[in-house]
């Protein structure tokens, strides 16, 4: 019988996390446990240009001007978003490391798929 071993699991199911690591990936993982950060982050991350106008943003929902501040604030200070001021408003966008290190966490280790027409190394174990 031949075998094909493929890493199959999410980083956070191989190998228990570090306590420094843990405490990191809490502050990201509370940053976006709420609802409305959550839709923040995605609404920043799919506009148009890669970057999002508070003035953009704050009509989506029934929420004050300060609270929809403090939401981003909070995205902010996690490091998922960075801001610029033009003028009167701030535009931001979203730091891909941070946002790539969060999703990384459950996303099974995948190689991408070979170019057409590459060799595929594969390991066979035989039992």
């Amino acid at each position: 019988m031949t075998a094909v071993t493929i890493q199959c699991c999410a980083p956070i199911a191989r190998e228990p996390l570090a306590e420094h690591e843990a405490a990191e990936l809490a502050v990201l993982l509370k940053a976006v446990a709420d609802p409305v950060r959550l839709r923040l982050l995605s609404m920043i991350g799919s506009h148009a240009g890669g970057e999002a106008c508070v003035c953009d943003l704050t009509g989506a929902f029934d929420l004050t001007a300060p609270t929809i501040s403090h939401h981003l604030k909070i995205l902010r200070t996690a490091g998922l978003i960075d801001g610029e001021r033009r003028g009167t408003w701030v535009y931001y966008r979203i730091v891909p490391e941070t946002v790539t290190r969060l999703g990384a966490l459950f996303a099974p280790l995948a190689d991408p798929a070979p170019a057409s027409g590459a060799p595929v190394e594969v390991e066979f174990v035989s039992t």
